[in-house]
């Protein structure tokens, strides 16, 4: 076990129990709970994929997130270090994670700009032209520098938070935003189900229809599930190994992913009750926040629904932000641990090669930039990560803890040395052992097979054999 970094500074640390679930809950809660929880909820039939999706949640999306936080404080080491420390040729699995890092803040501050812009376009009459909504919205994303200077601007709030280090920046971030976005769902969700005709939509994400569901909604809910909770991307390991080893992880675990999970359910209550009050369509696909939603406070219509509006991309802008940020650490504290940078080096680097990649993604969608098989930036990004690398991060989190650590020592960890009793710990093993990896392997599989059905075969066999050559070249150093 590594007991200190490659580096001399001493190790940053969690201030508060509460500073780092808000930390790790705001890493968790992101544009997946508020963007692509509702539509794909839509999507997917309304409540039959909420139950799933719940029960996903609750044990395997709690087992991961446990095992990841176990791991990075275990051995104290970000996602490289963390695998090194234990087997050098396990390291690939933390590349994997940093690799997805740096690729998903390839994109994900591109769409944290325009969460961004909508605050200024609804504060400067936007809801006034509903039926232009949808166009202006075409035209924004596919000019080529409107959205690039809104995504620098998102990435400056980013390195402005990092830069000040764990407790110092992430910690009191944390602490502000989560409170403030719950306030703004609760309040939209308030005005929401006040409208007359709101409860059809309640019905429609609580009520389960499970004749709906097909192989296809339960695979959805998986997905949804894992990647909701910021797992396989390093993220967990990487502010698990700030932790304390007087904290109590599995509580710590619980209530990270309860927030995570209500945020995810008060999206869909702030939005679905309103859009079925308005007779608009649930399945309204990813436009649901950018153009559906806009028409939607522009339909309540005078100051509420102007004030509803701004509070709504506020809070999105603020969902999306606690989750770049540790997004961004991940590939800082990989540099401040592997490389020896000081933080303000580490913070500027990581960024830097950031805005490059986010500068292709943003001009691909205006059909502008390389290509790679017909397909630009933003797309491949998305596709790599979301399909690929964050799922087969996850499954060798699983494979890592149920395989390569000593049961015991795992038991030790996460008990605090049998400070905290932990009754479940043999449940909790086993499904991390046996039956998390084969669930994840099948989420993985089928994400490769829907990328061929699309057309887009060649990008993931790229992915693939992006980590069959990192799983070779770390077994050769």
């Amino acid at each position: 076990m590594a007991t200190s970094n490659t580096t001399t500074q001493p190790r940053d640390n969690w201030g508060s129990k509460l500073g780092f679930v808000m930390a790790a809950a705001g890493s968790a809660v992101g544009l997946g709970n508020i963007w692509k929880f509702p539509y794909t909820a839509g999507e997917s039939g309304g409540g039959a994929f909420v139950a799933i999706y719940l029960l996903f949640v609750i044990f395997i999306g709690f087992s991961v997130m446990l095992t990841e936080f176990a791991v990075g404080r275990k051995t104290g080491l970000s996602a490289v270090g963390a695998f090194k420390s234990t087997d050098r040729r396990w390291s690939f699995v933390g590349v994997i994670g940093v690799v997805s890092g740096l690729l998903i803040m390839g994109f994900y501050p591109v769409v944290g700009g325009w969460a961004i812009a909508y605050i200024y376009k609804i504060a400067t009459g936007l809801l006034s032209t509903p039926e232009a909504i949808g166009d202006s919205f075409g035209g924004f994303i596919s000019n080529p520098i409107q959205p690039l200077l809104w995504m620098g601007l998102y990435l400056i709030f980013n390195i402005l938070v990092v830069i000040k280090g764990i407790s110092g920046g992430i910690e009191k971030a944390g602490k502000v935003l989560m409170p403030l976005l719950f306030a703004i769902l609760i309040l939209v969700a308030v005005k929401g189900m006040s409208l007359p005709g709101a409860s059809a939509g309640l019905e429609f994400l609580f009520k389960p229809d499970f004749s709906k569901v097909d192989s296809t909604v339960v695979l959805a809910a998986l997905g949804q599930a894992f990647f909701s909770l910021s797992l396989g991307m390093g993220c967990m390991i990487t502010y698990g190994s700030y932790l304390k080893k007087k904290e109590n992880l599995v509580q710590t675990t619980a209530m990270v992913t309860a927030m995570d999970t209500s945020v995810a359910i008060l999206a869909g209550v702030a939005m679905f009750p309103a859009m079925f009050a308005f007779n608009m369509e649930p399945a309204a696909g990813p436009g649901l926040i950018f153009v559906v939603v806009p028409q939607l406070f522009a339909e309540m219509g005078g100051i509420v629904g102007l004030l509803l509006a701004l509070l709504f991309f506020i809070g999105l802008s603020v969902a999306a932000l606690t989750s770049s940020v540790s997004l961004l650490e991940v590939v800082v504290s990989y540099l401040i641990d592997e490389k020896g940078m000081k933080r303000s080096t580490a913070v500027f680097s990581a960024s830097a090669v950031m805005a490059f990649l986010c500068v292709f993604a943003s001009l691909s969608l205006g059909g502008v930039g390389p290509t790679l098989f017909e397909t630009g930036a933003f797309d491949i990004f998305d596709l790599l990560t979301d399909k690929i690398f964050l799922a087969v991060g996850g499954m060798l989190v699983c494979i890592f803890a149920g395989w390569r650590l000593n049961r015991s020592e795992l038991e030790k960890e996460i008990t605090n040395d049998g400070e905290f009793k932990f009754p479940l710990f043999g449940l909790w093993y086993n499904l991390v052992k046996y039956v998390i990896p084969f669930a994840i392997a099948i989420v993985a599989i089928a994400g490769v097979k829907a990328g061929f059905d699309s057309g887009k075969g060649e990008i993931m066999v790229l992915g693939l054999a992006i980590i069959g050559i990192g799983a070779l070249v770390s077994k050769k150093l």
